[in-house]
């Protein structure tokens, strides 16, 4: 793990009162699951398994391909506090490059994030590919 590109750009709202930094246009806050993601779906209930399972190649490949164009990569995970430890230890094992990670993500699915800022989501189905552009409709507020 190593510390983010610490090169946040100062912004101002429309009062020219100071809100919250961005990234540089071009860089993202990639967050990513682990289990069923980049990894084989392991249960919190069977933390044994953790240790053991072996990353999705594509996974690998990508999310350090990532990394290196400069992207911030945290891992946003179902698992508790208490699999930090065999997590950290999993994800050095196999060689991936991030910059953090966010334990205790809501379990079930059915994710609708609401943020002041853009948040773009991709659901894997299976495969680590290049990201690509396409339309889909989706759910906003209501002008």
């Amino acid at each position: 793990m190593s510390t983010p590109n610490s090169n946040l750009e100062t912004t101002f709202n429309e009062k020219g009162e100071l809100i919250s930094p961005v990234l540089p246009s071009g860089v993202k806050n990639f967050l990513i699951d682990i289990d069923g993601t980049i990894c084989d779906d392991i249960p919190n209930e069977e933390p044994e398994r953790m240790a053991t399972c072996l990353p999705y190649p594509d996974a690998l490949r990508i999310v350090n391909k990532w990394y290196e164009e400069g992207h911030i990569i945290t891992f946003f995970t179902s698992r508790t506090e208490e699999h930090r430890e065999v997590t950290e230890e999993w994800l050095h094992r196999h060689n991936f490059k991030w910059h953090g990670m966010l334990m205790g993500k809501p379990r079930g699915g059915n994710y609708h994030w609401i943020d002041n800022h853009i948040v773009k989501a991709t659901r894997f189905k299976g495969k680590f590919t290049d990201l690509v552009v396409k339309n889909r409709e989706v759910e906003v507020f209501n002008d």
